[in-house]
């Protein structure tokens, strides 16, 4: 009897967290659907991003308050608050710049695929970094995303968009800045806890975004049309803040490696939001570039996973 129970609760929290991994990634997903709408109503990117932190710093500072309560939560030393300050910057901030100017350039489709490349880019950083040897399967998934990539972005090419080269250029850059961030977590985040590091990460990375637009942008460029205040708090509620945390939750259900399978999902759902929300065209070269990500990315995963 205390076997079937256990076995049910295991299953309850599989199914729970394989739920949560994918609205999370559903979540994700929609940011740029989102973005390329208020981009229809004029405003900036720079605007956009700080408006999209000012709905979000309640939220985080209200999880930063709950994490540092807790019975458990030991005080933060020193070098974790330089740690804490460096990667918020780096995964939340420049991150989140670099694809925000990168979308005012190329489709959604493209910017998905090119952001999840990250898996694949934390392997070369790896290599280059830590002087780890890149395997056998690892080259072939490197093969398989950035042929993929190509293909998307010849893609794009043909549609006679100006500026795709640099947006692409700006959204690699994200996904480098974000890799980076990926590959300093590990140590910070078994001292002071997922939930309370990236709230903190978050709130710096809010902090940087709010500096720079004041720095940047007059205070009435905060004026914009009603669609952009919603796009922006919808963006912050259902394209930040929950699918952070839902994604935090999820790792701690099943595991990073099966999160990162139900991930994959992100791409094709941004691909067919973008078609359905965008009108921008799925063709069959478009199609066959995910595919080739979707392999490449999923390849190191499972090998991940296991």
């Amino acid at each position: 009897m205390a076997t079937q129970t256990l076995g049910s609760s295991l299953n309850r929290q599989a199914v729970l967290g394989a739920g949560f991994a994918f609205v999370a990634a559903i979540g994700f997903s929609g940011k740029a659907i989102l973005v390329k709408l208020a981009y229809r109503h004029g405003v900036d990117a720079i605007t956009l991003l700080a408006l999209r932190m000012v709905f979000s710093v309640p939220m985080f500072m209200a999880a930063a308050l709950w994490s540092a309560t807790r019975n458990h939560a030991r005080p933060i030393e020193r070098r974790d608050w330089g740690a804490i300050v460096l990667l918020g910057l780096l995964g939340y901030y420049l991150a989140s710049l670099f694809d925000f100017m990168g979308l005012t350039y190329i489709s959604a489709g493209l910017e998905r695929l090119v952001l999840f490349l990250y898996p694949t880019m934390v392997i070369l950083l790896s290599a280059v970094l830590y002087r780890r040897a890149v395997k056998r399967h690892e080259w072939v998934a490197l093969a398989l995303s950035y042929s993929g990539i190509a293909l998307v972005f010849l893609h794009d090419v043909g549609t006679e968009q100006k500026g795709i080269v640099l947006g692409t250029l700006f959204v690699f850059g994200s996904t480098l800045a974000y890799s980076m961030y990926l590959i300093g977590t590990g140590h910070i985040i078994a001292r002071v806890g997922a939930l309370r590091f990236t709230a903190y990460a978050l709130l710096v990375a809010s902090a940087a975004t709010l500096i720079q637009f004041a720095l940047t942008h007059p205070l009435a460029t905060l004026r914009q049309p009603l669609p952009v205040y919603e796009l922006s708090l919808a963006m912050a509620l259902f394209s930040t803040v929950l699918p952070v945390f839902l994604l935090s939750f999820a790792i701690r259900q099943i595991g990073s490696g099966h999160t990162a399978l139900i991930g994959s999902v992100g791409p094709v759902a941004t691909i067919f939001m973008a078609a359905w929300f965008l009108a921008e065209p799925v063709t069959s070269l478009q199609v066959a570039g995910a595919a080739l990500v979707l392999a490449g990315v999923l390849t190191v995963s499972a090998r991940a996973g296991r």
